[in-house]
């Protein structure tokens, strides 16, 4: 294998790396184009059936359609008493109409039946009159104010018709939306798979264990993108460290079955830095190549050479969901899967660019979340945040009283700025003024107040 071998380039993408003309990529064109390939690779992925209970979090991979009526009978919106006809009322002796019991119907004009909250509401009945809303003298019941044909009623499909779109397609399963598909009759939720991802940690020089020493440092991506990327909604595979060795990258990403390979370090131009080379080797087409971001500018993007899913593939060994039709080309053991790389740069806070630039929102798209869950926030910064003369810059912020504060640590090999963070603020070129609205970038967890004190921007 030649490092210097052409690499197929998507149209419009200037090529970059030995030898190459390199343009890279403006950084909001490098987010829609891991957009693209997201949505790309969702195609023809058949929807699984998920139980209720297993779904909070996921994304619908289809419109969620009332199964039955809601509610499928009139209901009594009250405890009190059926009545027929105009009052006073003669109230049966038969007992109450209970939620959960099948009720006989009122006989005539001018009875009344006791009936609970949520019981079918007898056949005849006119309104509920509620219970402080009456007094009984003998066997009659009167009314204490205007009773109101239909009152305290909830008429049969009053939320919705058996059919009736309910919710769109990339609706993020809510614990509330768990209770809507409930009650509109579903057992199991459609969702897209789980995107699968393979994450290769590259370099020599790096420790697992114990201090750092004798040129050698701790890894902290391992560590830190597998749960960073299963709080995303992937499915991580596994977490692989490759030495600074070609062959054996290659090995790596192509023998991988997951739908995202994810590599660190190795896509700049140094001695070592094999992915460009691996990538060609393997037939790979680049979608981005370099990125006009600070830090994390050697990022890229590529579409793999399409492979078999196989037995340990992403499809092969999901269940569909009971009844389901697999859309046209939809893989399986027997068909090619669409599978692509992202290369994140090797130092920790230029990683996580690369993170939140590139894999976020391929995965997003490949889940298929609804666009407007993947536009940023808009927060007015606290500080002057300088700025790259050409480049945006990621800088790690924390929000207090609605402004986004940057934080001091956020040189590309730091983490203390982004552990303490609940977001990146997307600085343009040129820098920002303090009150200006920037968009940030969340994290997907809460951010943990006061770890690390807001001290105003300090750049490297």
């Amino acid at each position: 294998m030649t490092l210097k071998e052409p690499l197929p380039v998507a149209p419009g993408t200037d090529d970059a790396r030995a030898g190459r003309p390199h343009r890279a990529t403006a950084w909001p064109e490098a987010r829609a184009a891991a957009v693209r390939a997201g949505a790309s690779a969702r195609a023809g992925r058949a929807p699984l059936g998920v139980p209720l209970g297993q779904a909070l979090g996921q994304v619908l991979a289809e419109p969620l359609r009332a199964l039955t009526d809601l509610p499928p009978f009139d209901t009594s919106a009250m405890d009190g008493w059926a009545v027929a006809g105009p009052g006073p009322w003669t109230v049966r002796a038969e007992g109450a109409v209970l939620a959960g019991h099948t009720s006989a119907a009122v006989a005539a004009d001018g009875e009344a039946v006791r009936i609970a909250t949520g019981a079918p509401v007898p056949a005849g009945t006119t309104a509920v009159v509620r219970t402080e809303h009456s007094r009984t003298e003998g066997a009659l019941l009167h009314a204490l104010r205007e009773v109101v044909p239909g009152q305290d009623i909830r008429p049969r499909g009053q939320e919705c018709r058996s059919g009736d779109e309910l919710l769109p397609a990339g609706t993020v399963v809510t614990p509330a939306v768990l209770g809507l598909a409930a009650a509109a009759g579903y057992d199991e939720l459609p969702v897209p798979p789980r995107p699968r991802v393979e994450i290769l940690v590259l370099g020599d020089e790096l420790l697992t264990t114990g201090l750092p020493h004798d040129g050698l440092i701790r890894d902290a991506l391992g560590p830190m993108l597998g749960p960073w990327l299963t709080a995303l909604g992937a499915e991580v595979l596994a977490t692989r460290r490759i030495g600074d060795e070609a062959e054996e990258l290659y090995a790596a990403v192509t023998g991988s079955a997951a739908d995202l390979v994810l590599t660190t370090g190795g896509t700049a131009a140094g001695p070592v830095d094999h992915v460009h080379g691996v990538l060609a080797k393997a037939g790979a087409t680049l979608l981005v190549d370099g990125v006009k971001v600070r830090p994390g500018h050697p990022m890229l993007l590529a579409r793999l050479a399409a492979g078999p899913a196989g037995p340990a593939g992403p499809e092969s060994t999901r269940p569909e969901r009971p009844g389901a039709q697999p859309a046209p080309n939809a893989p399986n053991a027997l068909h090619a899967h669409v599978r692509h790389l992202v290369g994140l740069p090797g130092n920790p806070l230029a990683a996580v660019s690369g993170l939140l630039t590139l894999a976020e929102p391929l995965l997003a798209a490949l889940t298929g979340a609804a666009a407007e869950t993947n536009v940023p926030p808009r927060v007015p910064v606290q500080d002057e945040v300088h700025g790259h003369p050409y480049d945006t810059r990621l800088v790690p912020v924390v929000r207090r009283g609605g402004r986004a504060v940057p934080l001091r640590y956020n040189g590309p090999a730091m983490l203390r700025g982004i552990a303490a963070a609940d977001g990146l603020a997307v600085v343009p070129p040129g820098g920002a003024r303090p009150g200006q609205e920037l968009d940030v970038l969340d994290l997907p967890w809460p951010a943990a107040e006061g770890a690390v004190p807001a001290q105003g921007a300090c750049f490297t």
